[in-house]
């Protein structure tokens, strides 16, 4: 068998797929925050710091799947927008801890609302059972490609 036989068509590869269901709903996304001035990767890191009492840029980076020097220049933006504040942490002198800022969370909250409206609508496209379904799926997948 040649190395052309062992070739999936494009129909076969899963990967392509969830890629191209990935992009779809970035889109989606980058399209509902440029409203708010957000980017993605932003929004992101506004929903991450939103749920705690700050974070390092390390621990943004990885919650948000990019690299550091990515999430840099995120926290960078979002700072001189004065969504953030940065400071030293009170337990470690080479850390920065990036805390949302009245005007962040005020702004996360709008721009969240206008996400959340897209995750509905891509979760309304599926019964119940559909949504677990694909979830578990998804799921096993991640595991497959992790493990």
């Amino acid at each position: 068998m040649s190395a052309i036989d062992d070739r999936l068509s494009l129909e076969d590869r899963l990967g392509l797929v969830i890629k191209r269901a990935e992009q779809a709903l970035i889109a989606r996304k980058t399209a509902a925050l440029r409203e708010f001035g957000l980017t993605v990767p932003q929004y992101a890191a506004l929903l991450l710091l939103s749920t705690g009492d700050g974070m390092s840029a390390a621990q943004l980076a990885r919650e948000s799947l990019v690299t550091p020097q990515t999430m840099a220049t995120v926290l960078t933006n979002l700072e001189t927008k004065g969504l953030i504040g940065r400071d030293q942490s009170p337990l470690h002198q080479k850390v920065v801890v990036n805390r949302l800022t009245p005007a962040g969370a005020a702004l996360l909250a709008d721009a969240d609302a206008a996400a959340v409206r897209i995750e509905r609508s891509l979760a309304a496209a599926y019964t119940d059972t559909e949504r677990e379904q694909l979830t578990a799926l998804l799921e096993r997948a991640i595991t497959t490609l992790t493990t």
